[in-house]
């Protein structure tokens, strides 16, 4: 049997690298970090991922945030700061550290010490968008004034106007249940989508909007959520559906890092908008890899993806 046999046949999981494999190696060593400690061997493997996606912006955002998610429980990135008192990364990865705790606990422990060291990075590399993607993320989290948020929004895209997780970060900010309303997210949406390239790493902000948009009528339940479905069925849904039909799927098509991240996101909109037979080209082009939102908002990720997957593939 070979080895592709034998990895689809381990079934769907849940890879947060998506398709980056040294990442995942990289991944798996740090959530090791909390049992054996840390030593130099484990900051030079992280510190020579990072700068091998040189100024991949997209990539190496991919990376942060990976393992970030992996460190959190850990002292890793403290030790890396002690350690490596000089480079910008060891700071914007403990300020990436630190937000993803807030998010965890639901509140920043020191704010304004995490601001300190993305500013203290965005000084010392004026080029990169990564200080100030943390910045954002960590002023939405604490709900921030709009001119705040739109202050380091402009920085960023100042950088790199198709940041992913910056887009997302907006977009989430502009929502009704934050500091927003549905207008304000589809207005960000339609301004993304005036002049953004066909393969940029911000193409599933649209389907991520109305993803969003379906589970939050679904959650109130009653009539309304009964008929949420037919959200599915309105011009703007359709056309983003079809227009990511026809591309997304295609082998080389999308080439940002997260790109089987928003192949699961068609998949799922897809099924939620009965068209599951449509999906299978996209159950294909995602393989085994699995993303825990979207499939997360029906139940266990893998189970629904599995189920889902099976059918569109049948």
């Amino acid at each position: 049997m070979s080895i592709f046999r034998r990895l689809r046949a381990s079934g769907p999981r849940l890879r947060p690298e998506l398709d980056d494999v040294q990442l995942g190696r990289v991944r798996r060593q740090l959530q090791s970090t909390g049992r054996l400690g840390v030593d130099d061997v484990q900051i030079d493997q992280v510190e020579r991922l990072l700068q091998e996606a040189g100024a991949d912006w997209d990539r190496r955002g991919h990376r942060f945030a990976v393992l970030a998610e992996a460190a959190a429980p850990s002292a890793f990135a403290r030790s890396w700061r002690r350690r490596r008192q000089r480079s910008t990364d060891a700071l914007v990865f403990d300020a990436w550290v630190e937000l993803v705790r807030g998010r965890q606990a639901g509140r920043m422990e020191d704010a304004r010490a995490a601001a300190d060291q993305c500013y203290r990075a965005a000084d010392a590399e004026p080029a990169d968008p990564g200080p100030w993607v943390v910045l954002l993320a960590m002023l939405r989290l604490i709900r921030a004034e709009s001119r705040e948020v739109f202050a380091v929004w402009s920085e960023v895209a100042a950088r790199d106007p198709w940041n992913r997780e910056a887009c997302l970060q907006m977009l989430r900010y502009l929502s009704p249940e934050e500091c927003g309303s549905r207008s304000g997210q589809l207005d960000f949406v339609d301004s993304l989508r005036a002049s953004m390239p066909p393969a940029a790493p911000v193409v599933g902000v649209e389907l991520t909007a109305l993803v969003d948009e379906y589970a939050r009528t679904t959650a109130k339940g009653g009539v309304e959520g009964l008929m949420a479905r037919r959200q599915w069925t309105h011009v703007r849904a359709t056309g983003a559906l079809d227009a990511a039909l026809n591309v997304w799927p295609r082998q080389g098509r999308l080439r940002h890092a997260a790109a089987l991240a928003d192949l699961n996101l068609l998949a799922y909109a897809l099924v939620q908008a009965g068209r599951v037979r449509e999906a299978g080209e996209t159950f294909q082009a995602i393989g085994d890899t699995v993303t825990a939102w979207p499939w997360s908002l029906d139940g266990d990720p893998l189970q629904r993806f599995a189920y889902w997957q099976a059918k569109g593939l049948a």
